[in-house]
């Protein structure tokens, strides 16, 4: 875990990474990112709230993330880390492991704390999943990225991301070359925005429902930024993944900016 006295430094492999990560994307789509992260919070500790919508979502984050110069750890499905080769390479690129559904879920959550303390950025997905909403809005979060918040005192900035889904779908792999080939021909406009950090000074850890309370601002935040990432698709995508279920029962209630 680290600590305070030991600054975490993105390693090279990380940085190389997110340099592909650009050209892959560069490849299949036509990447946006506004928004920007303040100099004093690009180096942490700081952590990053966004919303999942495809299996492609950690390569254009990798790459917005590279093009607004910030190297987060990522906190990752356990399963990324149990894979023949892209496990070790996680593990070496300082990512942070979260075997969800299980009890040691709570460990990753400690480690992420300590990576925060220890001056780094980390990538949280609030919604602990691919979102399955209907309309692709980002669902009820769960309260892992407010108590991580909580527990290192850091500002949560919401990233909000478009257009990922039509690059690869959400059986990946099953479909993956169809999607990529569709990709190349059409060359999607994925969008990525880095918006202000979102006001939790107010809550207070311990106090009955702080962490939901944390959480649905969070919520809150990135689907105010996602709107205007989206303004002709207000209701459904346009694009619609044949192999992506509905899940309504952790639908969010969403409270776009005026």
């Amino acid at each position: 875990m680290d600590t305070p006295t030991t600054p975490w430094r993105a390693p090279l492999l990380w940085r190389a990474a997110q340099l592909l990560a650009r050209a892959v994307v560069g490849l299949l789509a036509r990447l946006e990112v506004t928004g920007d992260v303040p100099d004093a919070l690009r180096r942490g500790p700081l952590i990053l709230a966004a919303n999942h919508i495809s299996p492609f979502d950690p390569v254009v984050l990798a790459a917005a993330c590279r093009a607004r110069r910030i190297h987060p750890r990522i906190m990752a499905t356990g399963g990324l880390f149990r894979a023949p080769v892209v496990g070790p390479l996680m593990r070496r690129a300082g990512h942070i492991r979260v075997d969800r559904g299980t009890t040691s879920v709570h460990q990753a959550l400690a480690v992420a704390a300590g990576a925060v303390a220890g001056g780094s950025v980390v990538l949280v997905y609030p919604e602990g999943r691919i979102g399955l909403d209907p309309g692709m809005w980002p669902e009820r979060g769960k309260t892992g990225a407010a108590r991580l918040a909580f527990a290192s005192a850091a500002p949560v900035v919401p990233v909000a991301q478009w257009g990922s889904h039509e690059v690869l779908p959400y059986r990946t792999p099953r479909g993956m070359l169809r999607g990529l080939a569709r990709a190349i021909v059409r060359r999607p406009v994925i969008r990525v925005h880095f918006g202000t950090p979102v006001a939790l000074r107010d809550l207070h850890p311990g106090t009955p429902g702080a962490a939901r309370r944390a959480t649905d601002r969070i919520i809150d935040a990135i689907t105010d930024d996602l709107a205007p990432l989206r303004p002709d698709e207000p209701g459904r995508p346009r694009h619609v993944d044949p192999g992506r279920p509905v899940d309504t029962s952790r639908s969010h209630r969403r409270r776009l900016a005026e």
